[in-house]
């Protein structure tokens, strides 16, 4: 599990290969991933945005942004977590992910930048 935070905000992630749907014959290779995120801070906020960029082995890199996470744009209080589980595609047994959200202050209203650590999209049969 790989885990950052950014000014309070613990942003925390697990990645799963998924060999029922992934077709490496056809370059297809599918990962879900689990991210909770904490709020350690002392001030309620709301995800607003998320920015991905998701590299492949052949060093590909593809770029996904919108609004909130699964359709959703929680709110989190202080202490209160929130955890989703979503997935991607990329065309080679490898890759790598990074990005970040875009949190809202609803104290002071000011937008956060924080952090998704890096984490790698790797086959258990890669792992020796």
């Amino acid at each position: 599990m790989m885990q950052q935070i950014t000014q309070g905000i613990c942003v925390s992630v697990e990645t799963f290969y998924n060999s029922d749907i992934s077709n490496p014959g056809m370059n297809e290779y599918i990962y879900a991933y689990e991210i909770t995120i904490d709020n350690f801070s002392d001030f309620p906020l709301q995800l607003k945005s998320r920015f991905w960029e998701i590299t492949d082995a052949l060093g590909n890199v593809r770029t996904v942004e919108g609004e909130g996470v699964v359709g959703k744009q929680p709110f989190l209080d202080p202490g209160q977590s929130f955890q989703y589980t979503s997935g991607v595609g990329v065309k080679t047994d490898m890759g790598k992910m990074a990005g970040f959200y875009v949190v809202e202050n609803l104290k002071t209203k000011e937008e956060l930048k924080i952090q998704i650590p890096l984490f790698y999209l790797n086959p258990p049969f890669k792992m020796n």
